[in-house]
């Protein structure tokens, strides 16, 4: 893990108005209305509508992997969203990408999730293919949140869907981060969102949507970890193990937690 970091490295690449894809990542459904005195970017008024909206309300009841615990330090879906936005924000601003755009990508990725994990996904899959005979995956059912479900008041007071821009939208459905890859890199052109099948179809668009694919594995890595050991569900083997896997140095780093597989993954990153 020594030498040094080589920063901005793909600052040429980064969601802002030197880049060809500019008008398509910043591209709505319709035009929102606009004041003279706002000072936000379009991303930075995507997460306002975001963060303001009733799905992002219902993270905080959704847990990651263990269900209804009593425990209160066990991690939420807002919790997780939080900590992948303060992932991406490091690698990004390390890559000289666009901060805001991971920022609003990270707390609008999990809207669609269901309650109880993956598990909770894989019974709303079943119920939704016995029913309609259509698959249920989050990512697609967070697109649909924010495109068709989630409405906020305008200033005539009309209720609107969320209107978010394409890059967002994009990095919505196209977040997956259960997959192992050898590499990644955003695709070159842009599709209709609606034509995705499956989780994982496509790359993201932008380097700021990879980005949040790899923040979200690291968030959810380090901390489901933490709650597996804090109800006593791994061993001293278990961790061995688990430092086996990642390769962990333990001549740098003398304890596996959160905290240390968060800064390790992310320096092994850059060092690419």
């Amino acid at each position: 893990m020594d030498g040094n970091i080589e920063l901005n490295k793909l600052a040429e690449e980064s969601a802002n108005e030197n880049n060809p894809k500019w008008n398509q990542m910043i591209l709505r459904e319709k035009e929102l209305y606009s004041a003279n005195t706002d000072l936000r970017t379009d991303f930075e008024r995507d997460y306002t509508r975001i963060i303001y909206s009733n799905a992002y309300k219902r993270l905080k009841h959704k847990t990651q992997v263990f269900f209804s615990p009593s425990n209160d330090h066990i991690c939420t879906r807002i919790e997780h969203v939080n900590h992948v936005e303060s992932i991406s924000y490091v690698l990004a601003k390390a890559l000289g990408l666009n901060t805001e755009l991971t920022k609003t990508i990270s707390v609008a990725h999990d809207l669609g999730h269901s309650p109880f994990g993956h598990a909770g996904e894989k019974v709303l899959n079943e119920i939704s293919m016995r029913d309609t005979n259509k698959k249920f995956w989050h990512e697609r059912n967070g697109l649909n949140c924010v495109e068709n479900i989630e409405l906020l008041e305008n200033r005539e007071g009309y209720k609107e869907n969320l209107n978010l821009t394409y890059a967002v939208r994009d990095g919505i459905i196209s977040h997956c981060g259960e997959i192992d890859e050898n590499s990644l890199k955003p695709r070159k052109e842009a599709i209709d969102l609606n034509n995705y099948t499956r989780p994982n179809e496509y790359a993201p668009y932008t380097w700021e949507g990879c980005v949040i694919k790899i923040a979200d594995k690291i968030s959810y890595l380090g901390r489901d970890i933490e709650d597996a050991l804090r109800f006593n569900i791994l061993n001293n083997e278990d961790i061995q193990e688990l430092e086996t896997m990642l390769n962990f140095h333990k001549t740098v780093y003398d304890t596996l937690n959160n905290t240390k597989i968060i800064y390790y993954l992310n320096l092994y990153l850059l060092k690419l």
